[in-house]
């Protein structure tokens, strides 16, 4: 099948990162190129040290590559500038952190609305969709607790509704399903692939998991900063 910029959510080209100096630099991505299909869920595997998160940041726009491109929806991420790059991810890009990172003075609900009290607002629209989202993936229940009131399971279910809740083209995942057990593993991933098929959003998930990635459209594998 022939991919078109048209059916493209994301691509990078020559995508290389490096940190440090001198003898110190650890080459993460070596001349990396990646297309992304909207509508598909891809999954990034790889050893530890292979490239994988450096990757996702990268395509995420949350870090800047040494050298090479990235394009989400049309638009080249290192043209833009700071303000304009948090605008542009708060708009297009959902993300759920390995560590959660939940506001800890903040109940579940708050943490899942903050992406738009900071973008566009919040109406009883919203209200009504985050507790749907929350209700698929069995928090209901926890959202007048605050994190450290929640399970760590818990927490990355609320998390994962955070990421969700902007209704984002482009979601990427970092090893979603690494604080759950096996069952709320499935409903979870069963989640990821459904918002892909019909909802028609590109979902990235970096995974350890085989059988997390048997969810995944496409598996792309990493070693040693490269696409093996």
């Amino acid at each position: 099948m022939t991919t078109t910029l048209d059916t493209l959510a994301a691509s990078a080209r020559d995508l290389t990162k490096i940190y440090g100096r001198g003898e110190a630099q650890v080459h993460a991505l070596r001349g990396v190129d990646l297309d992304l299909p909207r509508g598909r869920f891809t999954a990034i595997m790889g050893p530890s040290g292979s490239g994988k998160s450096t990757l996702m940041h990268c395509l995420a726009g949350l870090d800047q590559a040494s050298r090479g491109t990235v394009t989400v929806a049309g638009t080249d991420l290192g043209a833009l500038d700071d303000d304009a790059l948090t605008i542009f991810r708060r708009r297009h890009v959902g993300f759920v952190f390995q560590a959660f990172n939940l506001l800890p003075m903040l109940t579940a609900l708050q943490n899942i609305l903050l992406p738009l009290e900071l973008g566009d607002g919040i109406d009883d629209a919203v209200r009504e969709r985050a507790r749907t989202l929350a209700d698929t993936l069995g928090v209901a229940d926890r959202l007048a607790h605050r994190p450290a009131e929640l399970s760590g399971g818990q927490q990355q279910r609320v998390a994962i509704v955070r990421a969700l809740i902007t209704q984002p083209a482009l979601l990427f995942a970092d090893e979603p399903t690494g604080n759950l057990d096996s069952t709320t593993s499935a409903e979870v991933l069963d989640h990821l692939r459904r918002s892909a098929r019909e909802l028609g959003q590109t979902v990235v998930m970096v995974t350890h998991d085989h059988d997390a990635a048997t969810y995944a459209d496409h598996v792309v594998t990493m070693q040693d900063g490269r696409i093996a």
